[in-house]
């Protein structure tokens, strides 16, 4: 899905781009007034996450009443929006690029593992390297758990 989240609904930015989604951050864009935002989205045809009732109105928008990140997530499940993460890592969590895998012999910063002995991904854009260490599994761990209540909820 490609979205555009707006200040209020920026985190949950990364737990959508672990799931694929190309999530856009209106402040990462510059944009923060509601016309520039719907002007944006209607722009690259978007889908809009927003807290803001008039906002929503606006635009094809998917509308949140909850502030925490794990409760937008959720309302987010609820809509419809899915939640699981990809196998590959597409999107850079830090900008929304899109990620390539680094080939086993490449060469990865120090702050990164070693392509040969895990897989490692960089930001086409910003040039971020991720890879499914702990930081990535608890994010993954609270996808599963907010996917499960939704299904236990039934809805």
């Amino acid at each position: 899905m490609k979205l555009l989240l707006d200040a209020m609904c920026g985190g949950v930015r990364a737990y959508l781009r672990v799931c694929g989604h190309d999530a856009a951050y209106a402040l990462d864009r510059g944009v923060e007034a509601d016309d520039a935002i719907a002007a944006l989205a209607r722009d690259e045809d978007r889908v809009v996450v927003t807290r803001d009732r008039d906002l929503a109105g606006a635009t094809e928008s998917v509308l949140l009443r909850e502030r925490e990140p794990v409760d937008q997530l959720r309302e987010l499940a609820a809509a419809g929006v899915p939640l699981e993460p990809t196998d590959e890592l597409e999107r850079c969590g830090r900008c929304n690029g899109v990620l390539d895998r680094v080939d086993e012999t490449g060469a990865t910063p120090a702050y990164a593992p070693d392509p040969g002995d895990e897989r490692v991904w960089r930001c086409r854009d910003c040039g971020q390297c991720f890879w499914k260490g702990g930081h990535h599994e608890r994010m993954v761990e609270t996808l599963a758990a907010v996917c499960e209540n939704e299904t236990a909820d039934g809805t």
